[in-house]
């Protein structure tokens, strides 16, 4: 066998179904191909033209095509095509292109039959399709985490119980007691004809035994008195761990639902425990029972146990991200709570502020802690500055306590920079977006995934309103975020294949976070900057962005699905750690991953790469 056919036999041993054949039958095969190869843009196959092999993609990438000229397939390496025209008169069926340089190796017609004829396997794999093969195995991760998919209406097992918001306490306890609720909603009531019936706020037990009984109020006090106006609520259509998210960031008991406005019904904690298998509100519940650093600290293992479970129950990296964000945040808000016991009432108000992965909901159990504090612009330093600096420090080491190690940068609210009034801040975006430099531009990269999680919060979101505003006319700026988000690249060689890490440590490794979810938050970034959306979350963000139609059809759902498996993979290689003893990290080895999971892994890398070429494109960069 020459050195040619040798190399040809060592990839078939990496790909199905052609790894599954016997020894002796692959070697034939090995030395039956034939090598083609295609340019960029060039046709393939056309449409009901003679078929005379299968084509296998030994590198480089091709779309198929149904004969009314809409996208069949994207393949890439070890991708199959032409089988489904060898099955049927030897015609081709979908007409390809190569949509980059490739190398095909073709499989001659004679041998492909005799392996379909001759192997069982072999037949089923090619006889289903890899569309079909595709959607069967996501049918089979949503079959698996069904619960985890479900919406909110499924929860609704009863008729909202509410009252008018002209009743009095006594006529709203009266009520529940009767119907057994220990939370009631408050409606808009007919004098108020454009809002009738729609949500004007919600009571508890709790709210009567706090905001009546407990001050002394008689019974005929208004229910309007003592009700959470305008609580949050959420859709009956939106997901159940949409809705977990929500009372996991917002510690509540009670999530009124709605339907177009209109109130159909409540769901508690103990609606969602039934689905949330996870337990992570059990985990953030215990985080405010905590009076003490060091009992914040005890939970670390428990969090950890919560990321691993989710990991092994087929949660998908939004639900992880979300979860992880919502008790990260909450260990922030305990510990202020805590600081704020010890130091006293703050001398003006604050916001407490969480950035990157926290504020994107995107957090992983491997994570440092970036923070900052915005001032009420009455602040002044001689007189408010020492409370401030010990709050952030305060809450900074009981992070770093509880495994939110320090910012080797020092985005932390200890730092003088990042603890300034209001006003200071709006300058400090304005110039980061007005007049970008290699660090403001890094700056931007960090603060512009912000999340208000106390005190004053409302000012982080007009930052973020100032950011949406003005980075989309600047398009100097969205260059200069361009150039330095592609300094950041996959790490695919010439040929497709990994290239390492060569750092010692992690040698022979890929850095999944630096060379892959890292550089795909940086590019989703930039678009919606440039469409000016709000969102935070990069999928939200790559929801913004496919309505905004600014990429080519079809792109932005392969970016979803691409930095899907990026970040599954990095999730499931920190839960591997834990669950053997170890500390987590970032670097995955390539030799610990099945050959489906470095296929696809290397396909979501070559989508990157064609993202940040068009991103250079499109910006100018």
């Amino acid at each position: 066998m020459e050195i040619e056919q040798i190399e040809i036999l060592a990839f078939l041993q990496r790909h199905s179904p052609f790894q599954e054949l016997p020894a002796e039958q692959l070697h034939q095969v090995a030395l039956s191909i034939d090598i083609g190869y295609f340019k960029a843009g060039t046709t393939i196959l056309r449409f009901n033209d003679p078929l005379h092999a299968l084509h296998l993609i030994r590198s480089g990438a091709v779309e198929t095509f149904r004969r009314n000229g809409d996208l069949y397939n994207r393949l890439s390496e070890g991708g199959i095509f032409g089988e489904q025209g060898l099955l049927r008169g030897a015609k081709v069926r979908f007409p390809a292109t190569a949509l980059e340089d490739t190398l095909i190796y073709f499989i001659p017609g004679e041998v492909f039959q005799q392996l379909f004829d001759d192997n069982e396997f072999f037949a089923d794999y090619v006889e289903v399709g890899d569309s079909e093969r595709r959607k069967t195995t996501k049918a089979a991760r949503q079959a698996q985490s069904n619960l985890l998919s479900s919406t909110v209406s499924s929860l609704l097992n009863r008729e909202p119980v509410s009252i008018g918001s002209n009743a009095t306490v006594w006529q709203a306890a009266e009520l529940m007691t009767e119907q057994n609720v220990s939370s009631l909603l408050i409606l808009h009531h007919a004098s108020e004809p454009a809002l009738n019936g729609t949500l004007a706020g919600i009571i508890t037990d709790k709210d009567i035994r706090a905001r009546l009984v407990a001050p002394g109020l008689k019974s005929e006090t208004p229910v309007i008195d003592i009700m959470s106006p305008d609580p949050i609520t959420i859709d009956q259509q939106q997901y159940i761990f949409e809705a977990m998210t929500l009372m996991l960031r917002y510690n509540l008991h009670h999530l009124p639902v709605l339907k177009q406005r209109h109130p159909v019904g409540v769901i508690a904690i103990s609606d969602i425990i039934r689905y949330e298998s996870q337990h992570s509100l059990f985990v953030v519940s215990r985080i405010f029972r905590q009076q003490t650093v060091a009992e914040l600290q005890a939970l670390t293992t428990d969090v950890q146990a919560c990321f691993v479970r989710m990991v092994n129950e087929d949660a998908n990296s939004q639900m992880i991200g979300s979860a992880m964000a919502a008790i990260g945040r909450s260990v922030k808000q305990r510990l202020l709570e805590l600081a704020e016991t010890a130091l006293g009432p703050p001398p003006v108000p604050y916001c407490f502020l969480a950035l990157g992965s926290m504020a994107r909901d995107e957090q992983l159990i491997l994570t440092d802690q970036d923070n900052a504090l915005i001032l009420d612009n009455r602040f002044e330093p001689a007189l408010h500055d020492s409370y401030f600096q010990q709050l952030a420090q305060f809450v900074s080491d009981g992070l770093a306590a509880c495994g939110y190690t320090y910012c080797t940068g020092k985005i932390m609210a200890t730092n003088p920079e990042w603890r300034q009034p209001l006003t200071v801040w709006q300058q400090y975006f304005r110039s980061w977006i007005e007049q970008p430099t290699a660090e403001r531009l890094l700056h931007s990269s960090i603060f512009f995934d912000i999340d208000g999680v106390w005190g004053q919060t409302q000012w982080a979101e007009q930052l973020q309103q100032l950011v949406s505003s003005t980075a989309r006319r600047k398009p100097l700026f969205l260059a200069s975020m361009t150039r330095n988000a592609l300094s950041r690249t996959p790490p695919l060689g010439f040929f497709k294949d990994f290239v390492m890490e060569q750092d010692g440590k992690h040698n022979n490794s890929l850095n999944i976070k630096r060379r892959g979810t890292a550089p795909f938050v940086d590019l989703i970034r930039i678009h919606a900057l440039a469409i000016g959306s709000e969102a935070s979350n990069s999928f939200n963000r790559l929801k913004d962005i496919t309505d905004a139609a600014v990429l080519p059809k079809g792109r932005a759902e392969d970016l979803r699905d691409a930095f899907e498996v990026i970040a599954m993979t990095r999730i499931r290689h920190q839960a591997a750690a834990l669950q053997q003893g170890l500390e987590p990290d970032n670097n995955v080895l390539p030799e610990q991953l099945s050959e489906f999971e470095r296929k696809h892994l290397k396909e979501a890398f070559q989508v990157l790469s064609n993202a940040q070429k068009f991103l250079k494109f499109h910006f100018k960069a």
